[in-house]
C-alpha cells in the first residue's frame, strides 16, 4: 500500500540578472538542477528527459526517497521552460514551468509546480507522512529558489 501526497506550488519573485542569463541557466536542466538541494543524482534519459533522485529523508527504518523523471521543453521566444512527467519512472509525477519576463532592469520569474509523490507506507501513517512530505518538498523548493536568487545577484 502507498500513500499519495499531492502538491500544487507557485512562487513569484524578481532577480537582478538579465533575462537572457536567467533563461540560459533555467533552460539547461543540469545547470538549473545543480542549485536544487539534496539532489543526489540527475540522469540524462535523452530527448530532453531527466531522472531526478533526491536524498532519503526520515530514519533508518522509515525513510522516503523521491525519484521521478520529467521531459523539458524550453522556448526562448516565450521565455518558458516547461516540464511534464515521464510515465513509470520513480515514485513521483512532477510537472511545472518557469516563466521568465524581461523587465529591462530586472527579471520577473514565476515558478509553478504540481504533482504527487507516492510513499510506500501503510495508510494508517498518512497523518504523519503527508505533513512531513509536504513540508520537506516545500522546503526544498524554497531553498532552490534562494540558491537561484543568490546565483542571479539577489532579489530585486
Amino acid at each position: 500500500m502507498a500513500i499519495t501526497v499531492p502538491f500544487d506550488l507557485a512562487y513569484e519573485f524578481e532577480v537582478n540578472a538579465p533575462a537572457s542569463e536567467v533563461f540560459s541557466v533555467l533552460s539547461d536542466v543540469p545547470t538549473s538542477a545543480s542549485f536544487f538541494p539534496k539532489l543526489t543524482e540527475l540522469v540524462d534519459l535523452g530527448g530532453g528527459a531527466y531522472r531526478w533522485e533526491l536524498e532519503k529523508v526520515g530514519t533508518a527504518k522509515v525513510n522516503i526517497q523521491t525519484i521521478y523523471a520529467s521531459k523539458y521543453v524550453a522556448d526562448k521566444k516565450k521565455g518558458t521552460v516547461v516540464w511534464t512527467p515521464v510515465a513509470d519512472v520513480g515514485n513521483a509525477r512532477i510537472s511545472g514551468n518557469w516563466t521568465i519576463t524581461d523587465k529591462k532592469k530586472f527579471t520577473h520569474l514565476v515558478l509553478k509546480l504540481e504533482g504527487e509523490i507516492h510513499v510506500p507506507l501503510p495508510g494508517l501513517m498518512k497523518r504523519v507522512v503527508v505533513p512531513l512530505v509536504t513540508s520537506e518538498n516545500e522546503g526544498l523548493v524554497e531553498q532552490y529558489i534562494a540558491n537561484l536568487i543568490k546565483r542571479f545577484g539577489g532579489e530585486h
